[in-house]
Parts: C-alpha cells; sequence; structure tokens
C-alpha cells in the first residue's frame, strides 16, 4: 500500500492547526511508558506538535495538551495511566485541556471501555496503527468539539515521513520493523502492535545517513525481533527494494556500518531463536556494532521456557552464549528475566539462577510476572502466588548486584572508550557518557567534548556507574 497520499493529508491537517495556534503560544505536555519503540513513536508525537506551534513543556499544569502515550506490558503502567487522569480532571474543568491517550493500552477493548466511563472528560483515543492520524484527530477534536476515538484491530501500514523531534542530539533510534509473530504467553504485544512489518532497506538507510549528517554518533536499531528483519516479506514473497546489498539483519548492520559519521550501533530487542550465524558474524565484523548484546533469557528452565512458547531451551541457549563469546571479541550480554511465571517451582526457579551465575551478564533488566489480559499466561493455573514471586525476585536480585559488584572491577584501571553525551544529572560540575558495553561513566571534562568519544581511565566503580578521568 502507497501510504504517501495519506501522509500528505496529515501533513495538510499539521498546516490548519499551525494557522489556528498562530500567536497564541501553545504548549504540550507529553508522558511516555514502555520501551524503547514507544519513546521512538512519542518523537514522532513530538514532531507533529511542534510543527502545528506548540512548544513543549514538563509541567503539564502549564500545558494545553497532555498526552500520553501508553503501554500494556505490566499492570503498573495502568496504575500510573488511571493516577495520572484522576490528576487532569480539574485542569480539564479549569482551562479546557485537552487530554489524548495512545498507545499499547488503547488497543485494548477493556482499557478503552474503563475510560470512557470512568474518564469522560478524555478528548482523543488512538492506537498504535493510527499514531499518524494524531494531526486530524485532534483538528476533530477542536473544530468539531467532539470525543475522538481512532483505534483500528487490523495490522497497521508503515508510515515514511512523520516529523519527528528527537530527545537527543548524539543519539537516535531507528524502528526497522513494527510488530511480533512469536506470541509468547507471557505477553501482550503481538495482539497491540500486529503482527511483523519490515521497513524498506532504502528508507532505513536514507534515515540513517540523514542522522549521521546532521551530527548524531550512535543509533540505535529497534523492533520487537530485529532479527528476523524481512523475514515475513520473504516467507510472504511480499515485494520489498533491495537497496545497498540489504536483504536481512545481518546484510543490514554491514550496510550501516559502513556510514560515515556514525560510530556507534546498538539494536533491541533480537530473539534467540534467530540468532543466526550470518548475524554473529557481522556483529565481529563490524566495529561500530557494540559488543553489549541484549539477548533475552526469560527463564532458563527449559520446561517454563516451552510454556512461556520461546522455542529453545537452557542448553540451546547457553550454547549459544558459547558459541557468541567464542566468535565476537570482547562480547558482553545483557538480558531480561521474568520471575514467577505461571506454575513456576522453586527448583525450575534455580534453573534462571544457575543461567545468571553461568553467564555473568553485563546488564540484567528483571520484572515479575505481571498477568495481561488476552494472553494464554493469564488463563494458566497455577499463578505464583506474589510472595513467592517477591522473594525470587529479591534471590535474583542479589545474585545479579553480587555479579555486577565484581564485574565492575574488571573496568578498573581499563582504558574506555567513552561516547560523552552530556552533563551528569547528578552533578553538573562532571560529565557521563557511555562504553561500548554500556556502562554508564562520570568524570571531569570540558563540554566542549560532549558528543564526542573520548579515551577515559577508569579510575574507580560504583555498582551503578564508573568513575574515570581523561587518558593523557
Amino acid at each position: 500500500m502507497d501510504t504517501t497520499n495519506e501522509v500528505k493529508v496529515q501533513e495538510e491537517y499539521i498546516v490548519k492547526l499551525k494557522e489556528i495556534n498562530e500567536g497564541k503560544k501553545l504548549k504540550y505536555n507529553i508522558l511516555t511508558m514502555g520501551c524503547q519503540l514507544n519513546e521512538n513513536d512519542s518523537e514522532k508525537l513530538c514532531g507533529m506538535l511542534e510543527k502545528m506551534g506548540y512548544t513543549r513543556t514538563d509541567d503539564v499544569k502549564n500545558s494545553d495538551i497532555a498526552l500520553f502515550n501508553t503501554c500494556c506490558v505490566r499492570e503498573n503502567a495502568e496504575d500510573k495511566l488511571f493516577g495520572k487522569l484522576g490528576e487532569l480532571k480539574r485542569l480539564k474543568e479549569e482551562k479546557g485541556l485537552i487530554v489524548a491517550i495512545g498507545g499499547c493500552m488503547m488497543q485494548e477493548k477493556h482499557i478503552t471501555d474503563k475510560i470512557k466511563e470512568s474518564y469522560p472528560f478524555v478528548d482523543i483515543l488512538f492506537g498504535t496503527h493510527t499514531l499518524h492520524r494524531f494531526p486530524e484527530d485532534l483538528y476533530r477534536a477542536i473544530e468539531e468539539k467532539r470525543k475522538i476515538e481512532d483505534v483500528i484491530d487490523v495490522d497497521g501500514e508503515i508510515y515514511e515521513g512523520l516529523p519527528i523531534k528527537r530527545d537527543s542530539k548524539i543519539k537516535a533510534s531507528v524502528t526497522i520493523m513494527n510488530g511480533c509473530n512469536n506470541f509468547c504467553t507471557y505477553c501482550i504485544v503481538p495482539y497491540v502492535r500486529g503482527r511483523e512489518r519490515s521497513r524498506n532497506p532504502r528508507s532505513i538507510i536514507e534515515e540513517v545517513k540523514h542522522l549521521s549528517e546532521f551530527g548524531y554518533k550512535e543509533i540505535t536499531l529497534l523492533g520487537q525481533n530485529v532479527n528476523s528483519y524481512l523475514r515475513v516479506e520473504k516467507e510472504k514473497n511480499n515485494p520489498f527494494e533491495e537497496y545497498e546489498g540489504v536483504n536481512s539483519f545481518a546484510t543490514l548492520l554491514r550496510a550501516i556500518n559502513k556510514i560515515d559519521g556514525i560510530e556507534r550501533i546498538r539494536f533491541v530487542s533480537p530473539h534467540p531463536k534467530d540468532f543466526t550465524d550470518d548475524v554473529i558474524d557481522a556483529i565481529s565484523d563490524c566495529e561500530k556494532v557494540c559488543k553489549l548484546i541484549h539477548l533475552p533469557l526469560q527463564s532458563g528452565n527449559t520446561k517454563v521456557l516451552k510454556e512461556m512458547n520461546r522455542k529453545y531451551s537452557k542448553e540451546q541457549y547457553l550454547e549459544l552464549v558459547d558459541k557468541m563469546k567464542k566468535e565476537i571479541p570482547n562480547l558482553t550480554l545483557s538480558t531480561d528475566i521474568i520471575v514467577g511465571f505461571p506454575g513456576e517451582t522453586d527448583e525450575e526457579f534455580e534453573d534462571t539462577l544457575d543461567v545468571a551465575r553461568k553467564v555473568k551478564f553485563e546488564q540484567v533488566y528483571m520484572f515479575i510476572y505481571s498477568r495481561r489480559v488476552g494472553t494464554p499466561g493469564d488463563r494458566m493455573p497455577n499463578q505464583v502466588p506474589e510472595e513467592i514471586k517477591h522473594k525470587r525476585f529479591d534471590r535474583l536480585k542479589e545474585l545479579v548486584e553480587s555479579q555486577i559488584e565484581a564485574n565492575n572491577q574488571k573496568y578498573v584501571g581499563t582504558v574506555q572508550k567513552v561516547l560523552v553525551e552530556g552533563e551528569s544529572k547528578n552533578n553538573p560540575n562532571m560529565l557521563t557518557g557511555r562504553t561500548d558495553s554500556n556502562k554508564v561513566v562520570i568524570f571531569e571534562g570540558n563540554k566542549n567534548l560532549i558528543g564526542k568519544i573520548v579515551s577515559l581511565k577508569i579510575v574507580s566503580e560504583h555498582m551503578w556507574y564508573l568513575k574515570g578521568e581523561i587518558d593523557g
């Protein structure tokens, strides 16, 4: 489907809103929940709003539009949204604040029904497949003064050329595909973001080249399962334009590695079952691809992994780790782990601890299993009691933190290449940046170093960050 005309229609609505807003000095506030894909979507929403004449404010009390970009992966996101909405009712009554809610949560009917019933002052509801129509939805809400619900259940298209306002001038995220075909039994994502659709290689390469021209140094490629990029298109014989030799995730990494100006390439998230040899070879060969690889584990027990529909065993995961460590020099790994999946026993949880001990992950993102309406996991018997989940989580946390502390010691005395991102949030007299392995480093230095890669000697470790000094 050619989406060019639809994008042009939305550009026309942006122009109309800019004319309506002329001279009014209107402001917007945006709250983003969830993953980096959501953050990338929010950058597009910000881009649209700023082209309409709005400026961003961090204080919702000073805003004319309150925009929420929601996540539905965990239950606490719902609690956060409903709490924030309760706070906005008075602002709506006092100053006519426009309230708009988009993102994954809006693809869940029980959530939109609750919003319409309990928070009738909300003006706009839009889903993951209709984000591009936000200018039209906002125009209609303002001009027609009625509630807008713009949510569709069918898989959306990929819309190129939407405005974008990036949070950083140094690092940028680039979505390479939308949706997911894996249907892990704990996960709601395939139901709210739809099936896998890959962006055209030319669009991705041109976006990265454009970012390079504007001085961006680090690119993170985003997708629910990046290493299956273009797989569906090949399986279904859907036409796509091979551009600069790109016909797979491995060839995409190699093509981006050649782009002048880009100095670091990261990607999230791959799936262990799709980590093919050509991807491993590309990571090893491409000097710009960071050697910290995010490899989601979720559980270390084969029976639990099968019930999660992860399609690999404990042994296969460890074999993949061994292969990657042999093939990729200086490899470090991060992971996701879910504690307390339905039916998980104490003995099965011990397998998760065993994998963590053996792999010695650089970073672990730990989650207590959260039931999601509409997923097979929610309907499973033998739900683990909350008290047991929390006890297991604490054991995993204790192990991971002990490993981080021991792992940090290997950095002390070494010289690390650090991309300087800006001033430290906790100490404006210090600069902060990250190593190839994504370790935060703070150090004293001139602000003209921001945006550059510098060599720092690591002088001490402090659990969640390292301290460095300019080498030489």
